[in-house]
């Protein structure tokens, strides 16, 4: 048996399995201050700087790619304002 084989072979619609997010991101715009460290050190590029602003003036993280989420908390890590986390979702 090779390694394809081993795979289930789907046509039709479900061609395009839905990956599920194994992660949620929860994020408090009003304590960001646009810093971006959030953004630059999410290991799988979930988030993206809002066009929106804040109270304070500042843009903060959105959740771009949902489904990319792992739930690492590297977001969280990161920021000096503690504005943002993540945390894993049990399936």
């Amino acid at each position: 048996m090779t390694a394809d084989s081993a795979k289930p072979t789907v046509t039709g619609p479900e061609a395009t399995p839905v990956k599920k997010a194994r992660g949620e991101v929860a994020i408090d715009k009003e304590r960001c201050k646009g810093c971006g460290y959030c953004i630059e050190f999410c290991p799988q590029g979930v988030l993206i700087l809002s066009g929106k602003f804040n109270q304070k003036g500042y843009h903060y993280p959105t959740v771009a790619h949902p489904e990319k989420c792992t739930g690492c908390d590297m977001c969280g890590m990161y920021c000096p304002d503690f504005a943002i986390f993540g945390h894993r979702v049990k399936t």
